[in-house]
């Protein structure tokens, strides 16, 4: 008798999760009470580049004439246009998981699921109609939502959450960005592209301030936002926004919170935009889920934890995706593979060796402009580690097809170990990164040196051949760089 399945969300941790148990012979059923794809297809990853991709087309009309292309006439953003593509485009790929589910023979469930007691959940439907549904093994997929802040709560008019933005109707002749981490720095470039006055307010001492992204990327970015004229304050706090008048008033301070020692006096402790975007983080959605009643233990606000086989402190119920918390990494990616990992266990027996989730290689993908790929170790990181080690940059101008396609802003930094020279971390920001980490990530995760990536023939002319100009100066043979 196949085992009963049932997933609570279908995000890109959910729908895979569910594709792998049907694959395996398990009776899978999917609940999900919004859209299938969950956050990263209807409210961050997919939404947010496809508004890149218009911002990038937008800016090399402005300098088409400068590429030889003469354009007549005036260029505008058209933010119901870009809308009325995103929604089609949302459309389609919701229609393709559909398909991908049904196809497998997975029942999906449109409505809030409950865990209402051992081996039971209870399906409420949009109708408010109540349906009990038995499983035998239960996989958590619910995620998360934008963080409100108590001092200045999303109204949804001038203070807007990333959701908010993204449907945004128009684009506001200013913004403040409340947050330079991944999702505030990329809607800074990119409503700084279509036209908008961007300010970013960041607590800690840099943008990107996560351990996982080397600070030469975060002092990168910072250069390239000034080359853009968006306005940035480090080591600062928003403690107030006032929307009574036709702007926010917005009022700064000193953070409390930075890691740097020694922070600037604040220049001016009040700034004004026509709106206020907060991206500071995202808050657990396992509240009324019923966890109590089958007592899986939660931390701080309702982070729900899982060992590596992705198993909760209940047995035969397994969490996956961003409702895992910061303790784990909360990107889409990894959330499929932990998906893949609890389908895999809620299908096997007993006796079964058992799928472990590893967190030791996952790249990571921010779309700024020029975009960053990361994967291992930051410099920082491998030295606190206790890793001797040494470094190599290499700019990205020194491309023949970085200076063709005009975007020679960036550079590669690769962090080896000495005496191995195994490569430990790189850490790329330029045109395309979010695609050239591919071949850093497979190199680390085979505990590759320098010396065999220098020596991979790596295709003329190409921007991959920055992982070739890189390894060979961290072996002590430079070629351009």
């Amino acid at each position: 008798m196949s085992e009963k399945i049932i997933i609570i969300g279908g995000g890109p941790g959910g729908y895979i999760a569910a594709l792998r148990g049907a694959d395996l012979g398990g009776e899978v059923t999917l609940i999900e009470k919004e859209n299938l794809g969950g956050t990263c297809l209807n409210w961050g990853c997919i939404p947010s580049k496809i508004m890149k991709n218009s911002a990038d087309l937008f800016l090399k009309c402005l300098k088409a004439g400068k590429l030889g292309i003469k354009i007549d006439g005036n260029i505008t953003p058209d933010m119901a246009v870009l809308m009325d593509r995103k929604e089609k485009i949302l459309s389609s790929q919701r229609k393709g998981i559909a398909s991908l589910l049904q196809s497998r023979g997975i029942t999906v469930e449109t409505g809030f699921g409950r865990i209402k007691s051992k081996g039971l959940v209870e399906l409420t439907k949009e109708d408010g109609q109540k349906i009990d549904l038995a499983y035998d093994k239960l996989i958590i997929a619910v995620g998360t939502k934008p963080m409100n802040v108590p001092d200045f709560p999303f109204d949804h008019e001038k203070i807007l959450s990333s959701n908010d933005i993204l449907v945004l109707d128009n684009i506001p002749k200013s913004m403040t960005i409340v947050g330079g981490g991944v999702i505030g720095c990329e809607f800074a470039f990119i409503f700084s592209a279509l036209g908008c006055k961007v300010t970013v307010v960041e607590a800690m001492s840099r943008l990107l301030p996560l351990p996982a992204v080397d600070e030469a990327c975060s002092k990168l970015l910072l250069r390239e936002m000034k080359k853009q004229k968006i306005k940035v304050f480090c080591d600062t706090i928003v403690t107030r926004a006032d929307t009574t008048g036709d702007k926010v008033g917005i009022s700064l301070a000193l953070s409390p919170f930075t890691d740097n020692p020694k922070p600037q006096k604040l220049k001016t402790d009040n700034i004004e935009s026509d709106i206020m975007a907060v991206c500071i983080g995202r808050t657990p959605l396992s509240k009324g889920l019923g966890l109590e009643n089958i007592g899986v233990s939660t931390q701080g606000p309702g982070w729900i934890p899982a060992n590596g086989q992705m198993e909760t402190t209940v047995k035969d119920i397994y969490a996956i995706g961003d409702i895992l918390g910061p303790d784990k990494i909360m990107l889409a990616h990894v959330a499929s593979h932990e998906g893949l990992v609890a389908a895999e266990n809620a299908m096997k027996n007993e006796t079964d060796s058992k799928s472990t989730m590893g967190y030791e290689v996952v790249p990571g993908a921010i779309f700024t402009m020029p975009e960053i790929g990361t994967v291992g170790l930051s410099e920082k990181e491998a030295m606190a580690k206790g890793f001797e080690v040494e470094t190599a940059s290499v700019n990205f101008r020194v491309l023949g097809k970085a200076q063709a396609i005009d975007e020679i802003a960036g550079e590669a930094k690769m962090i080896i170990e000495k005496k191995s020279q195994k490569v430990l971390g790189v850490h790329l920001i330029g045109p395309h990164a979010t695609d050239l980490i591919a071949e850093a990530t497979l190199a680390i995760e085979k505990g590759l040196t320098a010396k065999e990536i220098a020596h991979t023939i790596h295709a003329h002319p190409t921007l991959a051949e920055i992982m070739g100009e890189v390894a060979s100066k961290a072996i002590g043979m430079p070629l351009h760089g």
